[in-house]
């Protein structure tokens, strides 16, 4: 079954946002190991690129990628960036985990909204696409063969602090997404200098 108010497109491929925490696009990928076969879901800020949650698995249930869902709010949390309930948008393509109802009655209660693309079309999650083709290209491919999860795992939490630490990204003028935040913060913070006549 699915959740109706689940299934609104909300952000119509305007994959920039004003300030962190307005709106996350969330996909999960594969990756083949000796082992299994194990699934990868990340939650990325559109206003950063910052990669805020991710979780690896063997199984593409509900429960983990709702575990990355879980990483993006403690992560902003930690860094006193929590989400505001009814500033956020949730955007993800039409996928079984992303319509189900222990989703979207966690991102209700969360006071975040949900939004779906429409099936089959690659381009309402551009952003989550291309994201996670630098994962398996910068990552995935030039490392493999893959043995178990826990390889993965280890490679991915890696892969993911040097993505938002020291990983230029061109989108966001040339900087890593964590020195993207920090400059936006900083800058709400100074003081607004006035002038006389």
């Amino acid at each position: 079954m699915r959740f109706p108010r689940a299934t609104r497109l909300l952000i119509d491929r305007d994959f920039v946002a004003l300030a962190p925490n307005r709106c996350w696009v969330a996909d999960f990928t594969h990756v083949k190991t000796w082992s299994a076969v194990v699934y990868v879901a990340f939650v990325v800020d559109t206003f950063s690129r910052r990669i805020v949650g991710w979780s690896a698995a063997t199984v593409k249930e509900t429960v983990f990628v709702l575990d990355a869902l879980e990483m993006a709010l403690w992560q902003r949390d930690r860094d006193q960036q929590p989400v505001t309930a009814g500033e956020l948008i949730h955007h993800s393509d039409a996928g079984s985990q992303y319509t189900s109802f222990r989703l979207a009655e966690h991102l209700e209660a969360a006071g975040i909204a949900a939004s779906i693309g429409s099936v089959g079309d690659a381009y309402d999650n551009a952003l989550m696409e291309s994201t996670i083709g630098l994962f398996k290209t910068e990552l995935i491919k030039p490392q493999r063969p893959w043995k178990t999860l826990a390889q993965v795992e280890l490679a991915t939490a890696e892969w993911v602090d040097w993505y938002n630490h020291r990983r230029l990204h061109g989108e966001i003028g040339h900087v890593p997404p964590v020195e993207y935040e920090t400059n936006y913060y900083t800058e709400l913070t100074k003081p607004q200098v006035t002038t006389t006549i």
